[in-house]
């Protein structure tokens, strides 16, 4: 399922979306890409759907059919699979100040405890995309523990109104955020600290990608009758998707921040259903280059703000100007970074990772 060419595709979408949005820090890239770039934060909520459907239907399937599930192996192949690319990237910014995009850091224990998003400090920015890791580190510490507890006492009613429940109080914790902040007007980037960043304000994305692992592992005949009609779900998704984005042109407004995550990650969720059906048009189109980015996203995700720092403090005055040339430039850069990364640290520990777990296996055997 993890090679999936739409799936493949939603994710190459979702990281040159974030990477656009990010050249903010090298001064934009010019009012020819600026349409894309402005909702490029939401890729971010397209990786959350993907985690909560791929990671959910992981956990799932052996519960589903009654079998233990492992939680050491499962925290293990996560650490092996995050941790070691996360490291490196962390002791560049930690040890190599000059690389950083803003010069001010969070302690790095907040970094490796993931612990960045619930004490942000908004006046020290550098690698502060990782505020994302942290949401999806505490999605895979609690929801094994979560899952096998609600297994055990497995009723669709309590399900269905276990997610009602989560996206009503999201709503509501948002909103009463938001109004409590603007009528004090606090000195800080409270958008970013309270609403944006912390965990709880953003389950939404995870939980609808939960909610279709538990569809597709739980209720097979209906996922399999839902996607005969994939593309009409395609469609639904990219105009709920178009509607949550148009409540988000005031990104920081009250109608966007209390309805806008959940239609947001609705419309997402629809998009990434369709994609998991190799049948429908998203799941059919096999876009040249997608895979290998899909691929490479994680580690392009850790490194792309250093190499366009790189390439701003070194050619930035050279390339002011020129539109296409400066795209190109920093596009170049940011894919060598992320391929030297995911080829010299990511994929040979996910090697590793993969003979560590036949070796355990063919012990008991033995």
């Amino acid at each position: 399922m993890h090679r999936l060419p739409g799936l493949d595709l939603l994710r190459a979408i979702a990281i040159v979306w974030v990477m656009l949005f990010h050249s903010f820090i090298v001064g934009g890239l010019g009012p020819d890409f600026a349409w894309l770039s402005r909702y490029g934060w939401a890729g971010v909520d397209i990786f959350f759907v993907l985690s909560g459907f791929l990671i959910g239907t992981q956990v799932l399937r052996p519960l589903k059919r009654g079998e233990p599930l492992s939680f050491g192996a499962f925290y293990g192949r996560r650490a092996w699979r995050i941790l070691p690319a996360f490291a490196v990237v962390l002791a560049l910014y930690v040890w190599f100040p000059g690389l950083r995009e803003v010069p001010g850091l969070q302690p790095w224990w907040q970094f490796a405890t993931f612990t960045l998003n619930l004490l942000t400090d908004t006046n020290n920015q550098a690698f502060s995309h990782a505020w994302s890791l942290c949401v999806e580190e505490h999605f895979y510490l609690v929801f094994p523990l979560l899952a096998w507890w609600l297994t055990r006492r497995s009723s669709t009613l309590g399900f269905i109104s276990l997610c009602v429940a989560v996206v009503m109080l999201g709503v509501a914790l948002r909103t009463t955020v938001w109004l409590h902040d603007v009528a004090m007007d606090p000195p800080r980037n409270w958008f970013l600290e309270d609403i944006y960043y912390p965990t709880w304000m953003r389950l939404d994305g995870l939980l609808m990608g939960i909610m279709l692992a538990t569809l597709r592992v739980y209720r097979p005949q209906a996922w399999t009758r839902l996607q005969a009609r994939s593309n009409m779900v395609l469609l639904g998704g990219i105009g709920v998707s178009c509607f949550a984005l148009w409540l988000f042109r005031d990104r920081t407004g009250l109608l966007a921040n209390a309805l806008g995550w959940p239609l947001l990650s609705f419309g997402f969720g629809l998009l990434v259903f369709a994609g998991a059906d190799r049948q429908s048009l998203l799941g059919r189109w096999r876009l040249p280059g997608a895979g290998w980015l899909a691929g490479i996203s994680y580690s392009l995700y850790l490194s792309h703000k250093i190499a366009f720092h790189v390439v701003s403090t070194t050619f930035g005055a050279q390339l002011q100007g020129h539109g296409m040339i400066a795209f190109m430039t920093y596009a170049v850069a940011v894919l060598m970074l992320g391929a030297a990364l995911h080829y010299l640290v990511e994929r040979p520990c996910l090697r590793l990772r993969e003979r560590r777990a036949i070796r355990q296996t063919s012990v008991p055997a033995t």
